[in-house]
């Protein structure tokens, strides 16, 4: 589990007022933060972070540790997110099919070679970048960008991950093998791009 959440249960069993605050601001960030990534919207995000919190905050007496905190707390906000999402006039009109998610024939062999390197940190440091790493997450069907989101980016395991889509473990895998893939491809296809335009202006 992520250290936001652990940090909000050490907070939560502190049981002063200032820290049962705390962590219900930390609660509230991680859902928006997880609701942005998914949604692709503010305003959306924000919607979901405090229907969230609705939902969490009465049954915060009953979680112990962070592993059971964060698996409720991504659940809710996953299902919530998804019927946002749906009826949200944010939504791309283009959604992938099985077939988009694997890269182009003559990159498939150099593609499959390749690990994932490019966190999400390093890309937040490059604004262009990060904006065209969000738009090919936005443009992976909901179940693939669920999975790519959850363990890429707010760093869950691969359990934590199938108990929240409910999903199996293997399933996990598979739909993070190919939103990697998509997604690399999608930056290479950038990468190659802006190569070419520079080619150009040296020209």
């Amino acid at each position: 589990m992520n250290g936001r959440i652990e940090q909000a249960i050490k907070d939560l069993k502190a049981g002063d007022a200032r820290h049962l605050e705390k962590a219900l601001e930390t609660l509230t960030r991680s859902a928006f933060a997880f609701a942005k990534k998914v949604c692709g919207n503010q305003e959306d995000a924000e919607d979901i972070a405090q229907e969230t919190m609705i939902r969490l905050a009465p049954a915060l007496d009953n979680f112990s540790d962070a592993r059971g905190l964060g698996v409720w707390l991504y659940k809710v906000a996953k299902t919530r997110c998804l019927m946002s999402r749906r009826a949200s006039r944010f939504a791309p009109s283009h959604k992938l099919s099985l077939d988009e998610l694997m890269p182009d024939g003559k990159n498939k062999a150099r593609l499959a070679e390749q690990s994932w390197r490019v966190s999400p940190e390093e890309l937040v440091l490059r604004k262009e970048l990060r904006d065209q790493l969000e738009r090919a997450i936005l443009r992976l069907p909901e179940a693939y960008r669920l999975v790519l989101v959850l363990r890429d980016m707010e760093q869950l395991d691969t359990d934590e991950t199938a108990k929240i889509l409910g999903i199996t473990e293997g399933t996990v895998k598979m739909r993070l093998h190919r939103a990697r893939v998509f997604v690399r491809n999608a930056l290479d296809k950038y990468f190659h791009a802006q190569t070419a335009v520079e080619n150009v202006s040296y020209a």
